[in-house]
């Protein structure tokens, strides 16, 4: 390993306004990933937390606030509910391929109805093609986009309803950024594929499914919870998510929080 590799330098970005906690401030600290230990860096990095941009690596470094908590389903013990066994079976007619990370122009056009009906006022509103282009295709690291099509048709390729920018680490898959379909056409889909990552990550061999950060308080982000086991990263380290520590981490109703 290089020195850069052993021991990278590390940057804290200024202070903007939360997007997940009104009022409150967020700030990241972040690393670049580059050279030919990148990946080894990146799955280092990724077990305590960091998360893959491009060719960065960050986390949340926020004063005062430790709201943003890393989460990892464990694959191997993960058993469907009812209902996730129903959208399993629903969505086997789809057609899942894991793509070398090259963008598409049908890509680009999936994000922005997604973005366009899901998220308006985000930070990832004005992306263009170029600026999706730099996203799947500047990465250090293994990785693929993993599309989600209708049944092909006379020969031709079905529908994209789904695709989502996937990193494989050393102990797990990482689901960089997930988009489908908005409409009610593909219902639920975005928890298809991440139903659909636990299997890939089971059928390979790995413990774990990255999804990011669940953000304590957010109802925005609540759905992470939903798959079981899941772990959360705390000061001593990756432990199990309990119900009884879900339930102290939801938000107040509107009217307690009012009179708070």
């Amino acid at each position: 390993m290089t020195a850069l590799t052993r021991f990278p330098r590390f940057f804290v970005t200024s202070p903007s306004p939360c997007p997940y906690l009104p009022g409150r401030q967020e700030r990241k600290i972040f690393t670049e990933l580059s050279g030919q230990h990148a990946g080894e860096l990146n799955d280092a990095l990724g077990r305590i937390g960091f998360r893959r941009s491009q060719s960065v690596a960050y986390r949340p470094s926020c004063a005062g606030c430790t709201a943003c908590v890393s989460v990892r389903i464990v694959a191997d013990q993960f058993q469907p509910n009812a209902t996730q066994r129903k959208l399993l079976k629903r969505y086997g007619d789809l057609e899942v391929t894991a793509c070398k990370p090259w963008a598409t122009e049908e890509q680009y056009d999936l994000l922005r109805r997604y973005l366009t009906a899901r998220h308006p006022g985000g930070g990832m509103a004005a992306m263009d093609e170029s600026d999706y282009a730099d996203m799947v295709e500047q990465s250090p690291v293994s990785s693929y986009v993993i599309e989600y099509r209708e049944p092909s048709v006379d020969g031709a390729r079905g529908r994209l309803v789904g695709a989502c920018i996937t990193d494989r680490q050393a102990d797990g898959l990482s689901m960089i950024y997930s988009f489908f379909v908005p409409d009610d056409t593909r219902p639920s889909m975005g928890n298809y594929i991440i139903l659909d990552h636990i299997l890939r990550a089971r059928d390979a061999g790995l413990p774990y499914v990255y999804l990011g950060y669940w953000v304590k308080g957010s109802e925005r982000m609540a759905y992470k919870t939903r798959y079981r086991p899941i772990e959360v990263l705390g000061p001593n380290g990756w432990a199990l998510l309990t119900d009884e520590d879900e339930t102290l981490a939801m938000p107040l109703p509107s009217k307690v929080r009012a009179l708070a």
